[in-house]
C-alpha cells in the first residue's frame, strides 16, 4: 500500500497556509503556533527548526514530544470527513490540526479550541 501524499508533504510547505488561513480572519501566527504546540508537546524552538529542516508530516507527528490526550475531543467535519471516524491514525493527527485551524479561521474562541 502506497503512502499518502500528504505524509510525504513537508509540514513547512503547508504550515504558510495555516497561517494564511488565520490571518486573513483577523487570528495570528501566533495562535496557529499555540495550536501546533498545544496538539504536539512541541517547544517554539522545535517548531522553528521543524519548518527549517522541511520535516515530512509522518515524521513532525512520530516525533511530536506528546500529542495531547484532550484531542480526543476534536469532533467535526473537515474536507467531508468527520474526524473523529477517521481510522488511519496518522491521517486522523493531520485532520485534528486541520480541524483546529479551521475553528480558528471561523472565530472561535482559543479556550475553546484547546479544549480547556
Amino acid at each position: 500500500m502506497t503512502k499518502h501524499r500528504i505524509y510525504t508533504t513537508s509540514f513547512a510547505s503547508v504550515y504558510p497556509h495555516y497561517v494564511t488561513k488565520a490571518e486573513k480572519k483577523g487570528r495570528s501566527k501566533e495562535e496557529v503556533d499555540e495550536i501546533i504546540r498545544w496538539l504536539t508537546g512541541y517547544s517554539q524552538e522545535k517548531l522553528a527548526e521543524i519548518l527549517e529542516n522541511k520535516t515530512d508530516f509522518e515524521t513532525f507527528f512520530s516525533e511530536a514530544p506528546e500529542m495531547n490526550p484532550s484531542r480526543d475531543l476534536i469532533k467535526g467535519v473537515i474536507c467531508g470527513i468527520r474526524v473523529e471516524n477517521i481510522e488511519e491514525p496518522l491521517m486522523q493527527e493531520i485532520r485534528y490540526l486541520d480541524k483546529l485551524i479551521d475553528e480558528l479561521a471561523k472565530g472561535k474562541a482559543m479556550e475553546k479550541i484547546l479544549r480547556k
